[in-house]
This record gives structure tokens, sequence and C-alpha cells, in this order.
């Protein structure tokens, strides 16, 4: 059986996540109160069906939430079966899909606004961050990235390899919340300050050419790969499905991307599931699109 708990902030995805666990084959259980959950994991065993996903949100009594965790260790479901995925995203990403969509947050009334009720949110869910296997960073995300990511590590891929991400973003709109890892990259050669390379990217080859002639880029890209390949057997003994490794510049567009490229290339020979994904430029893309 896979017994997966969603939840997170409104506004971060959960009902998207859901959806799309629904179209792989999940039975999906939306807003589920806590209390309801031992007798509905009772249910669950007695089925036939294999894969079982619920959300719950801050609707939820606070203490009743702080019960989560006892009730999941107490069932009947295997510690390897079951997992709880957390989707969070910044306070004003929420401020601005809230105003943009004009939806009510669920906890806001005459006498709470929205930042009050996003704040408020944000302490009754605390005690499931605390204990959640995954927590995914919504921020950057449109929808078609999100379901992407969503799939990639709550869903896997067909092999039970473990996948890793390499992921480029710029310091200057704020560092990921969903890394393992994140190296900064600030202290090399900056591509932004050369003539002919300000406008173009870590994917294009004048810059790739600049900063290949590096040494300490070359230095850093080894340091970097050593230190994943060291670490990446005990993840996988620890029974992890996924690696972030998140690469930060100045502005994630020339230094972070080209060394998050190349990280994918000298590890995608050995693992199985590697991939690379690039947070500034796809917001670029997306602006101007």
């Amino acid at each position: 059986m896979s017994f997966l708990v969603i939840s997170g902030r409104s506004g971060s995805g959960k009902t998207s996540a859901l959806h799309l666990l629904e179209d792989e084959g999940f039975t999906c259980i939306d807003n589920i109160p806590v209390t309801l959950l031992p007798s509905l994991i009772e249910h669950i065993n007695q089925q036939e069906k294999e894969r079982f996903a619920i959300g719950i949100d801050a609707r939820n009594l606070d203490k009743d939430l702080g019960t989560l965790s006892g009730i999941l260790k107490s069932s009947q479901i295997p510690r390897e079966n079951y997992k709880v995925i957390y989707l969070d995203t910044h306070t004003n990403v929420l401020i601005k899909r809230f105003s943009e969509t004009r939806r009510r947050h669920p906890l806001s009334d005459e006498n709470t606004g929205l930042n009050e009720a996003l704040e408020k949110e944000r302490d009754i869910l605390a005690p499931i961050v605390g204990f959640a296997d995954i927590i995914i960073d919504t921020s950057a995300l449109n929808l078609h990235e999100m379901r992407s990511t969503m799939r990639q590590l709550i869903v896997g891929p067909q092999s039970k390899s473990m996948s890793i991400m390499f992921s480029s973003f710029g310091f200057k709109y704020g560092a990921p919340t969903d890394a393992d890892f994140i190296f900064d990259v600030r202290s090399l050669p900056n591509p932004h300050w050369e003539p002919g390379l300000r406008l173009k990217t870590g994917l294009d080859v004048e810059v790739a050419d600049y900063l290949s002639s590096q040494n300490s880029v070359e230095e850093m890209i080894n340091d970097i790969t050593g230190f994943v390949a060291k670490w990446i057997p005990s993840f996988e003994n620890n029974n992890r499905s996924y690696l972030t490794v998140a690469i930060g510049c100045t502005g994630g567009m020339h230094r972070s991307v080209y060394i998050s490229e190349r990280l994918y290339q000298n590890l995608k020979e050995t693992y199985k599931d590697v991939q690379v994904r690039h947070r500034q430029l796809q917001n670029n893309n997306l602006k101007n699109g």
C-alpha cells in the first residue's frame, strides 16, 4: 500500500497535487478531519486498492493536527508505505495569488484579514512541518512545473533509484526552502561584468567558454560533484526517494545555471534519474512568453 498525506498552506497547490495523484491512480480524499483518520485507515486496510492520498489543512482544530504523527505511527500502515508531503509558499506570493483569484482564505472573516489569516495558518500547520517527509516550495513554480515536480518527487520514476534534482537560482530572489543542500557560487568570476555576456545565460556557449576557462569554477564543480556523489548512498540507505541540490549565484542567470548543467552532466551517467531545473530562467520565460 502507498498512503500519502498532502498538507500545506492555502494557495500552495494542495488541490492540484491531489488532482495529479488522482491522474496517477490514487484514491484521493480532501479536507478530512484528523479525528476521522483512524477509522479511515482501518477501512483502507480492508480495501483492495493499493494507493490512497488524503488532504489535510488548517481547517482542522489545532490540537487535532498535533495528533497526526501519533495516529500514523500507531496505524497498521508500515512506515515505509506512507509519506507526509507539505507544500509551502512564501507569504508575499500567497497574497498575490489570493489577490489575483479573488478567493477568500479559509481562515479569514470580517475580523481577520488575509495577512493575519496566513500567519495563523502557518502556526496551525507547524506540527505537520516538523515531521513532513517531503517539503516542496511552490513559490516559483507555475502549474505545469509544480505538477512535474510533484510527479518526480512524490509519484517517482518507475525504477526504485533515487531522483536527484540540480536547481539553479538567484539569491537576490530568495533561497529555496525545499533544498537538501545549497551551494553558494557567488565567489566565482561573474560573466555579468564581461562585455557581451551580460544578456546571455549559463546555457549559452559564450558564457560556458568563459566559465570553463576559470580554474576556480572547475575546482568548485569538482568539489560539489565529489561531495554529492559521496553522500548519495547515505540518502539512499535512509530510504530517501529524492535529493535536491540548489546552486545559487546573484541573479540565477549565469554561474549557477552553468554549474548546475555541469553537475547534471557529471552524474547522469552514474544515476538513472538526474534532473536539472533553472528557476530564474523559467521565471523569465514565463514573463516574456
